[in-house]
């Protein structure tokens, strides 16, 4: 007779495996909180040596300031940590931020300061999980002559020539198929068909790939799944948003892959003096640059991120502001109305470039939704060098972040901030894409490449939309500063044909 035994750890060889693990854990903690105290030693050492801004507190070890910095808030709005800080050490201070010293910049000649010398004395300085998941060649994470290869890229495709002949007419026929969609007087959610809206514009432009596909709305879905990814906490385990973000990742750079190769086959096939000729960013890194595969992945991918989630949110945004502004909304009709009947009088039914330069009023609305709204909040600086600004020493080696929301909210820059109120940019002195006081695209050397492109997807979105119909909010919502600008509910809306 044969008995059946099972082996098992003797329970203290168990119990020494378990101890020696919890005191490696113990230890590695102790030695990272020591690292960190000794750091904060040295800057306070520092501090007293140079007149550096007011603030500097401890926070919580490794983490600092960061909960409350980030604490959710209205986007309206700069949230409690900013306002409380800024009233208590004024609109320079310094904090614990990311596990960094930081200096925060609420002050708009800092920050234009910061933009203007990326590369002087600053550099772009994002936390490390944003480029693990948006690729290290990411043109968000890039810094140097990397990044103005690939920034120069994006401006040629992006140009003034192309938006006119090319973007245009396609940017028109993406905002018909969604408009034509919409359930009249049915409930549904603005800023998912912002997000759709924006996502197929993108993968048209992009890699040359229509709505209608199967593979277009199965690589959307992957997108949702990375985006969730980019705005969680960092954790690379098995079941975090992180982990699965990274799935869609590799899943989202096959499709781009494939398609990378399909045209470099088709190309070798017709000879290799036969150019690549689809008329896309794809195509058109390939045929301007010597970029390899992999760093096209990644700047395909980074501007499907740029161009797909600011311009949605942007979009969501202006049709939030306006349901509560119809004088607005009058005001925007009536202009598009004078542009629908100049349409009729050429005999014409598309947009034209002289058309869409008219939306003087419709470039107010934008401008004041980007202001009120902030997309953008803040940046990631590192400094470089020590350098001075107006008596402040900021130290080679910190972080400091160009808070950009709190200066588009300072009430001494703008009467009755947090209202909306687009006739505030008629003055000549606002117009453009940045001002001194202004700047939802950034600014200096790596001034969102795509502004002009996020400007033209609204003011088309909009011209059609007055002129198709009225709206109004299912229910109550928000808008919620992530720090990602997020509607609570997704921003359900009601819309009905215009008699």
């Amino acid at each position: 007779m044969v008995s059946s035994t099972t082996t098992s750890m003797p329970l203290p060889m168990a119990k020494d495996i378990l101890l020696f693990f919890s005191l490696t854990i113990l230890v590695s903690i102790f030695l990272l909180y020591t690292h960190f105290m000794i750091k904060w030693s040295r800057e306070n050492k520092k501090r007293r040596k140079t007149n550096l801004p007011p603030g500097m507190s401890l926070g919580l070890p490794f983490l600092g300031e960061t909960l409350a910095y980030l604490k959710p808030h209205k986007a309206t709005s700069i949230g409690h940590f900013m306002d409380h800080h800024i009233k208590r050490y004024g609109k320079i201070y310094s904090s614990n931020l990311f596990g960094e010293p930081t200096i925060v910049s609420a002050d708009a000649g800092l920050n234009r300061f910061v933009l203007q010398n990326e590369g002087r004395w600053f550099e772009c300085s994002y936390p490390k999980s944003i480029g693990g998941i948006l690729g290290k060649w990411s043109m968000l994470v890039l810094v140097g002559e990397m990044h103005q290869e690939m920034r120069m890229i994006s401006l040629n495709f992006l140009s003034a020539a192309r938006l006119r002949t090319s973007l245009l007419p396609e940017v028109e026929r993406q905002t018909k198929l969604v408009l034509r969609s919409w359930p009249v007087e049915s409930s549904f959610s603005a800023q998912e068909e912002a997000k759709k809206f924006t996502f197929n514009l993108m993968a048209k432009n992009i890699m040359s790939m229509d709505q209608e596909e199967a593979e277009t709305e199965k690589l959307r879905l992957e997108y949702i799944t990375f985006m969730k990814g980019v705005v969680s906490a960092p954790l690379n385990f098995p079941g975090t948003s992180y982990r699965k973000a990274l799935k869609s990742r590799s899943a989202i750079l096959k499709v781009i892959e494939r398609k990378m190769d399909e045209r470099l086959r088709r190309s070798y096939c017709k000879g290799m003096e036969e150019r690549i000729e689809e008329d896309d960013l794809l195509g058109w890194a390939l045929r301007q640059s010597n970029f390899s595969k992999e760093q096209i992945l990644d700047l395909l991918l980074s501007l499907l991120f740029a161009g797909h989630e600011t311009s949605s949110m942007a979009l969501s945004l202006a049709i939030f502001f306006l349901e509560g502004c119809p004088e607005a909304v009058e005001e925007l009709r009536e202009e598009h109305l004078r542009i629908a009947r100049q349409q009729e009088m050429r005999g014409q039914c598309h947009l034209s470039w002289e058309d869409y330069k008219q939306m003087e009023f419709t470039q107010c609305v934008i401008n004041e939704t980007l202001r009120l709204g902030n997309v953008v909040r803040f940046l990631h600086r590192k400094v470089i060098k020590d350098v001075q600004y107006k008596g402040i020493d900021i130290p080679s080696g910190w972080k400091i972040l160009p808070v950009l929301a709190a200066v588009h909210l300072d009430p001494s820059l703008y009467e009755d901030p947090q209202q909306f109120n687009p006739w505030r940019w008629q003055s000549r002195s606002h117009l453009g894409a940045t001002t001194p006081n202004f700047m939802p695209y950034g600014g200096g050397p790596r001034l969102c490449a795509g502004f002009e492109l996020a400007k033209l997807e609204i003011a088309v979105f909009l011209h059609h939309l007055v002129l198709s119909y009225r709206w109004e909010l299912a229910e109550p919502d928000e808008a919620i500063a992530y720090p990602f600008v997020d509607f609570q509910k997704g921003l359900p809306i009601k819309v009905y044909n215009i008699t």
